[in-house]
């Protein structure tokens, strides 16, 4: 198994990235709604079209289940230092909770 940290701040951002050799963007934005918090849009960089909107990052679960057909090659998990549990909040996105890729190594 190999693990990549995406370079996620507690900012709306938006950036390109390459998962399992294939090129994306990255836009990450707050949602500030009751229930809600940090999503993730995936954008194919060659054609610009994006290919999974609103994921939400959210602890427990790979963020890209159910979207295995998108073929992205790995997925994504948020884990928050010291509470495996704990969701990114407004503040702590990048600095305690973080994003990985992670990917399953060819045998």
């Amino acid at each position: 198994m190999s693990t990549y940290l995406l370079p996620l701040t507690n900012v709306p951002q938006k950036f390109a990235i390459s998962l399992a050799g294939k090129d994306y963007i990255v836009a990450c934005r707050w949602n500030d709604a009751p229930e809600s918090g940090w999503v993730i849009n995936l954008i194919d960089e060659e054609t610009n079209v994006t290919i999974a909107s609103n994921i939400p990052l959210i602890t427990g679960a790979d963020c890209l289940e159910g979207l295995q057909y998108l073929e992205i090659g790995g997925g994504l998990i948020v884990y928050t230092d010291g509470d495996e549990e704990a969701v990114p909040t407004l503040d702590n996105l990048g600095v305690e909770s973080n994003l990985y890729f992670v990917t399953e190594d060819d045998a």
